[in-house]
């Protein structure tokens, strides 16, 4: 092991080659002798990398010397690794490419693990690097050492364990290539500190070897044919709108679809701005905490067309009662999410945008039902059970109204990032939803701190930006140290605390469901933390509106300062609750607008 140090002197590949242009995998061969941690650099370089969030630390650090000389590769000192993990997400959502982030072996490693499985629920191209203890202490239990590679074996897309220096380059070519392509989602390159170390030939562009791995984007003619013989024969036809649309660049196409058939549209919690809420045939949210219009659209439909959604629980509630009267087109990048839950009548696996483009096509020779009966009874539907909430009695601040505010004074340009609970749904109801690829939340996986480093990503991809936070007191104390991280980096990102002084969601499920025993979900006494405090303590402006009349001018305030991160404390009523709302495993048919309310299905709505 001494020789083996002692050979590797750090003047190796001081001298480098022409760069090639950035992801250009078909550039003129570059080859040279450089450390394996040089072409690692040297491959972030060449495969478009411009941000990475990391931290430094054992494994990972003989990265981190090439990487303080790189020109072309900025990396954002994080103060937590999970923080790290969900910025890469932030940006890979706001921006479209690939996120990266970086750890070193064990511990570092590990904190890790929940971003790569929310990147991988919400497919979200993602692709992170670990140090590894060296390859000959593998298996010995070495200090930090962590199999990191099987542990996250079921929550990428794919990961590699690199031993070789040799193969550095071929590892992170692939990994991003598989990150991007087909159905979005995390993969892992976890490479070894003595490969980091060992001096290598760099070779670009290398071959991708990646057999059994040939995504399917154009989808097949007959399926597509089939599919439009469905909506031609449909009356009561919906939309039914998922994440895929937004990941596949097709709001374009799905609003040309809408417009040549008139079928009424619902968006996933994860599609939030592929088609505009202002949209007259938009009906809104599906699913637990959907809007009354949505979920009787999917229930009351004869015909689900199914767009990069994976019919998952929170929208089908009790899948035995879910649209018991439709037959299915479900088009999906993923064939494993094709009948996974619901069986599909016309499955059609391939890229949305492709398949709407070509039943546009098809349509277009169609002769195309009218619709009209269908479309009044949801406007009327979405008439009498509209979105809204109840002003507190007690005079204080409706957090639905404090959302509302800032989505109408910021406008739909902004990007938005969300925590998880009913600060989340508040958002995906309240907030502008115009244009896609603005909201950025944690579907799926449903992760508790999401919020504050996803929007530092976000305002990393698009400085140019507003970038707000909505998040909750709970969620914001999980990962606000990253504010730090803002303060020093210089990424203005804006948070707004949704003060209720509680774990929320759960409160509202111990109000309903446990007789109002609330064990364990009070937050917030005599103001600890102090929320205002705490952000100056970090280098953030802190801000404060308890009142009404307070608001407007809290939140212009903020979107005044551009040059700190600003966090806002709005203190809301404790009991404010989310509605509507399906309770848990029962039927969408029980949809209720209110507490102790029936559901509202009335037979002569539809």
């Amino acid at each position: 092991m001494k020789e083996q140090q002692e050979s590797q002197s750090p003047e190796v590949g001081r001298t480098r080659a022409v760069p090639t242009p950035p992801g250009d995998h078909q550039a003129a061969t570059v080859r040279e002798d450089v450390t394996g941690s040089q072409s690692l650099v040297r491959s972030l370089e060449l495969v478009g990398a411009k941000n990475v969030f990391g931290i430094p630390g054992g494994a990972i650090l003989p990265a981190y010397d090439p990487l303080f000389d790189s020109k072309a590769v900025r990396h954002i000192l994080v103060r937590h690794e999970q923080g790290a993990g969900h910025a890469a997400e932030g940006y890979a959502v706001a921006t479209g490419d690939v996120g990266v982030c970086m750890a070193t072996s064990g511990p570092g490693a590990t904190n890790l693990v929940t971003p790569l499985a929310d990147a991988h629920m919400d497919s979200v191209p993602m692709v992170a690097i670990t140090g590894q203890v060296a390859g000959p202490s593998i298996g010995s239990d070495a200090f930090q050492e962590a199999d990191i590679c099987g542990i996250t074996l079921p929550i990428t897309k794919h990961n590699f364990l690199v031993k070789d220096a040799a193969e550095i380059p071929q590892a992170i070519a692939s990994a991003f290539h598989i990150a991007k392509t087909g159905r979005p989602g995390p993969v892992l390159v976890d490479i070894t500190k003595d490969a980091l170390q060992a001096t290598t030939t760099f070779e670009w562009p290398p071959t991708l070897e990646l057999p059994g791995y040939r995504p399917v984007t154009k989808p097949h003619g007959k399926q597509v044919r089939e599919a439009a013989k469905l909506i031609t024969a449909a009356t009561r036809p919906v939309l039914y709108v998922g994440g895929g649309v937004v990941k596949s660049g097709a709001a374009k196409q799905l609003r040309e679809l809408v417009e040549l058939t008139g079928i009424p549209v619902v968006t996933t919690l994860m599609a939030r701005g592929a088609f505009p809420d202002s949209h007259d045939l938009h009906m809104g949210m599906p699913g637990m905490h959907g809007s009354v219009a949505a979920v009787g659209a999917l229930q009351r439909s004869d015909l689900l067309i199914s767009l990069g959604a994976r019919f998952d629980d929170r929208v089908t509630g009790a899948l035995g009662s879910f649209a018991p009267g439709a037959k299915v087109i479900h088009v999906d990048i993923d064939p494993a999410e094709i009948s996974k839950n619901r069986y599909a009548d016309v499955p059609i696996v391939g890229d949305c945008k492709e398949a709407i483009e070509e039943l546009i096509v098809r349509l277009r020779e169609a002769q195309l039902p009218p619709l009209g009966p269908w479309q009044s009874s949801l406007k009327e539907m979405r008439r009498r059970y509209p979105t809204g909430y109840d002003q507190p009695a007690d005079g204080t601040l409706a957090p639905q109204q404090v959302i509302r505010r800032i989505g109408e004074l910021t406008g739909p340009d902004a990007y938005y990032a969300a925590g998880v609970g009913q600060h989340q749904m508040w958002a995906a109801h309240f907030l502008p939803f115009e244009k896609p690829g603005r909201w950025l939340n944690s579907g799926g996986l449903g992760t508790m701190g999401y919020c504050v480093p996803a929007a530092m990503g976000a305002k990393v991809g698009r400085p140019d930006s507003v970038v707000w936070g909505i998040d909750g007191d709970g969620c914001f104390q999980m990962t606000n140290q990253e504010l730090v991280t803002c303060a020093v980096e210089g990424i203005p990102i804006k948070i707004a605390v949704i003060n209720n002084q509680s774990l929320g969601m759960v409160r509202q499920w111990q109000t309903l469901f446990y007789e109002g025993r609330y064990s364990n979900t009070d937050l917030n006494t005599n103001r600890v933390p102090d929320f205002p405090k705490l952000a100056e303590a970090m280098g953030c402006v802190g801000l404060r509106a308890e009142h009404e009349g307070e608001v407007d001018a809290t939140i212009e305030k903020a979107l005044s300062i551009d040059d700190r991160p600003v966090v806002v404390e709005f203190v809301v009523h404790k009991d404010a609750m989310v509605w509507p709302m399906v309770p848990a495993g029962t039927s969408n048919d029980e949809i209720q607008v209110a507490r102790d309310m029936a559901p509202v299905w009335e037979e002569e709505v539809l």
